[in-house]
């Protein structure tokens, strides 16, 4: 599998993805901001975590309009794969290639440790390797991760499996640790294709450093 990953100014979790993919046997490259175009026959697009352009104005807000995200949009709307890591997925809502927000934690503080979450929807090719309600140990890392989407556009993602993570305690119970909405922690598009959650599975690759639940995770793209 050919994996690009993009850089913006401020990207700080570019080679942690990097080397996460390439542990799982796949070529990478790094895309820079502002390139007008993707590597040929790519198979995977994915917009890691960090503070694009130091989250100025609002996170995401104008990495979306960096060239090389027209590209990605050109990418997704013919089926090609993306997706948004914490950062990442913040910049994907703004270009609209995910549906919601992310807004500032309901505590105004940023968030770091390991989370528990619980799988909702495993009939992507993000999930697929992992068991639905089954519950995952991933680091988090994020200060404007409280997801928001409205209750009409929430029955739509719920009613097409669009809801992919919730965060959630050791036994699966449901946890609201910054104010999303029902406790979204990942999401992705109708035609899911397009897929962004707040957790970082790049994170969690070696046991040694307290997780191997990433592996699964990343692996789905694989097919």
């Amino acid at each position: 599998m050919n994996v690009a990953i993009l850089r913006f100014p401020g990207t700080n979790c570019e080679f942690d993805t990097q080397y996460a993919f390439e542990k799982l046997g796949h070529s990478t490259q790094i895309v820079w901001h502002n390139d007008k175009t993707l590597p040929q026959n790519i198979d995977l697009v994915v917009v890691p975590g960090g503070f694009s352009y130091g989250d100025y104005l609002r996170s995401g807000s104008i990495a979306r309009f960096a060239p090389v995200m027209q590209e990605v949009g050109k990418f997704a709307a013919n089926g090609g794969k993306v997706l948004g890591i914490c950062n990442g997925f913040q910049i994907l809502t703004e270009a609209n290639l995910l549906p919601g927000a992310l807004k500032r934690n309901t505590n105004l503080h940023f968030i770091s440790k390991y989370q528990h979450l619980k799988v909702v929807s495993n009939d992507n090719a993000f999930l697929n390797k992992c068991q639905k309600d089954e519950v995952l140990h991933v680091p988090i890392a994020h200060a404007d991760g409280n997801y928001y989407v409205d209750d009409e556009n929430l029955a739509k993602m719920k009613e097409n499996g669009q809801i992919l993570l919730r965060y959630c305690d050791e036994n699966g119970k449901e946890e609201s640790i910054n104010g999303s909405v029902e406790a979204i922690a990942g999401v992705c598009n109708e035609t899911k294709n397009v897929f962004g959650l707040m957790p970082h599975p790049e994170r969690a690759i070696e046991l040694l450093l307290g997780s191997g639940d990433g592996v699964k995770m990343l692996k789905g793209f694989e097919g």
